[in-house]
């Protein structure tokens, strides 16, 4: 058995006694870490509220594909989308009033990304399906020496940014 899966295995390690695991699903079964303390992801989904869904669903099909996440199917009792790589982690839906943007909010999604290559075509087909560059895909030693990140406006004034590098993990 190797070391990390005895310390899984540890009593208590889970909430239930269970291997613990830090899941992070919008990047897929490649991104699940074993650990003794974490089991479930912190967030099980984020929700935004936009006003045209079928402009949102064209950028979020474009922007987030080349990342490995896709739509996973329709909402069955809102209008809108859920997106993910497996399962479920994003949800835009048709709101009649969505919050308002505010680029001084300090609210932004990150995505990971799999390596600087996919951040660089996130930005482009973001760009192409109606966004606006907020950030050229590049490092930013800022945050860390290997944080590379783009970052785009959605059509709806929402923030997103793509990720890649062990800077934040």
């Amino acid at each position: 058995m190797v070391e990390a899966e005895r310390a899984a295995r540890i009593p208590g390690a889970g909430s239930h006694g269970q291997e613990a695991k830090l899941v992070l699903p919008l990047g897929g079964a490649a991104r699940t870490l074993t650990s003794r303390f974490w089991e479930e992801p912190m967030i099980a989904h984020i929700s935004i509220g936009v006003r045209d869904i079928n402009r949102s669903r064209a950028f979020y099909d474009a922007a987030l594909t080349p990342l490995g996440y896709r739509c996973v199917r329709a909402a069955q009792s809102l209008v809108g989308y859920g997106y993910g790589a497996d399962s479920i982690s994003f949800w835009v839906f048709s709101a009649e009033r969505p919050v308002p943007a505010d680029e001084r909010s300090g609210l932004h999604f990150c995505f990971a990304a799999p390596d600087a290559a996919a951040v660089d075509a996130f930005h482009a087909a973001a760009l192409r399906a109606g966004g606006r560059n907020n950030g050229a895909p590049g490092l930013r030693p800022v945050y860390d020496p290997d944080y590379y990140a783009a970052f785009i406006i959605d059509p709806d004034g929402y923030r997103i940014e793509a990720y890649y590098g062990p800077g934040e993990k």
